[in-house]
Order: C-alpha cells, then structure tokens, then sequence
C-alpha cells in the first residue's frame, strides 16, 4: 500500500576526505531494498540535508532514482524555512520516480499555527507530488497542532499525511480522531514505532533500518498485522541500539554504527563530528551482543 510499512530515511555518507560517497550510497540502497523496506527517503534529516549543496542533492535525487529503478516506493525531502524557495524547488526541480515530497516545519521562524497551515498550503499547491507532512518540534522549534494538521487534510487533498515525531502520543491520537481515515500517521521515531501503529499509525520511517532493514521490516510488519506482543518484543531487543543512535545526535549514531559494520565511513560534515570513542565503543558491544 501507499507508504505504509518501513520507509527509511537514507543516510549521506561520505569519503573521508568529505565528497559524497556515492559506491556506498549504492551499497546501502541495494542492502535496504535487499532487507525488505517499503520506501527510501532521500534528503532528509539523518541525510545531513542543511549541509549538501545543490548540485549534490540533486546528484543524490538522480542517483537514487537509477540505482532504486523502480523496485520501490521514493520519497524526497524538500523543505525549509523560506516559502518561496521551497515552491521554487518544487516548481522547478527534475522530482520524477518520486512518490512524493517530505516537507518539514519551518526552523528557527517560529511561525504560528496560521504560518504553518499558510507555508503547507503554498507548498500543496505548487508540488507535482503528494505531500507528506514532518512535524519534528525538537528540531524545528514549532510545534504543528493537529487541527492545523487537519485543516490541511481538508482543504489540500494532496496532502498524504504526516511523519510525526513530537514523541506526544496523546498528540498522535488526536490527528487520527481529526483527520479522513485515508490520512497517514507515521511515526518518526524507532522507538515508538510500535506505540505508533497501535495507534491507528501505518509505520515508520526509519533511522535504525539504515544498519538494521530486515529486523525493522519484520518489527513493522508485526505490529501492522496486530502482533504486537512479538513484535515489542523484538523491537525491545534492538532498544540499546536505538538509545546509542541518538545518543550524540543524528545521524551521528547510526553512521557509527554503519562504519561498525564495514558499510561506510562515519565521516560527517560540520557542524556534526564523528561519534566519539566512548560511543563507538559502546556501539561496537551493543551489536556484537544484538548480532551473537
């Protein structure tokens, strides 16, 4: 179904010397697609976005697109906290293969909840995809409430859903009770991806599934099939992992953890820094005891 299941938001990563790495670009997105996932996210947070040019993003758009040939669902980050510029990508931009668009709050704007429902709308109108919504407060410093989230499901019938990632359950179910039974709730956090679908969610976009697709897919496809005792269970299995992930920001963990596993380097771009020893450490134990 339309974006339901594991999508994952695909990591940048980087030779060390700083260009994007696109051989291990390859290899991950062929590993993802080999591991099960539903969708693939490209440009988005864990893809240190702020940090890419232009012509790399859409280098990255490109070669994902080719690489991926159809044999799964794509979704691309386009957003930021200018209206304009975020229309001007939009209209302007080559966005074939593409499902849809990701599109965050505005940062450091603070805008009110008219500004979001105003900035949603702009974008709705001039996006050649459906949209998909990303309400991440922590990040962004805004909060969208879910009656701005409903009134742009009612009155912009592109507007898929939304990937939330408030961590506020109660907030999550008020989405469901106000938005069309068609409109996606999708949880944005590993850790509450069960909590999420017990929800009425449909599943998450994953930062963990970069290292780990397979043992994502089947916590996810559990849940959706009403599991959810086995699948807490093993979602529990991977909870050390997934606290380490962000425990120096993301996606400094899961790139730890992929240099752990010989996928990729951990090298980031500042203003991130690679993970440090202690959490290399740390991860290097939490997989060998997760993998034994």
């Amino acid at each position: 179904m339309y974006f339901h299941g594991l999508g994952v938001a695909l990591v940048t990563p980087f030779t060390e010397n700083g260009a994007v790495d696109f051989a291990a670009v390859a290899k991950i997105v062929d590993n993802l697609v080999e591991g099960g996932v539903d969708y693939i996210l490209v440009l988005g947070t864990t893809g240190e976005t702020p940090t890419l040019t232009t012509d790399e993003r859409k280098a990255l758009i490109r070669f994902v697109r080719e690489r991926v040939a159809g044999r799964v669902q794509l979704m691309v980050g386009v957003g930021g906290n200018c209206t304009r510029d975020v229309v001007a990508t939009l209209r302007t931009w080559n966005l074939s293969g593409y499902d849809a668009v990701l599109s965050v709050n505005p940062y450091y704007n603070k805008p009110n909840q008219e500004g979001l429902y105003q900035h949603f709308k702009a974008i709705a109108d001039a996006s050649p995809l459906p949209i998909m919504l990303y309400n991440i407060p922590g990040r962004t410093g805004v909060n969208m409430a879910p009656e701005t989230i409903a009134r742009l499901a009612k009155d912009c019938p592109n507007i898929l859903g939304v990937k939330e990632a408030s961590g506020n359950l109660e907030q999550m179910e008020r989405i469901k009770a106000l938005t069309p039974s068609d409109f996606l709730l999708i949880s944005g956090d590993d850790g509450l991806t069960v909590e999420v679908i017990k929800r009425g969610g449909v599943g998450v976009i994953s930062v963990l599934a970069n290292a780990y697709p397979a043992e994502t897919k089947e916590v996810v496809d559990l849940a959706l099939l009403g599991n959810i005792e086995e699948a807490e269970h093993q979602l529990k299995a991977l909870d050390g992992i997934i606290s380490a992930l962000f425990e120096e920001g993301n996606p400094v963990g899961i790139k730890t953890a992929l240099h752990l596993k010989g996928v990729c380097s951990n090298t980031m771009r500042l203003p991130l820094v690679s993970g440090s020893e202690a959490l290399q450490a740390k991860m290097k134990n939490l997989i060998a005891e997760y993998e034994k």
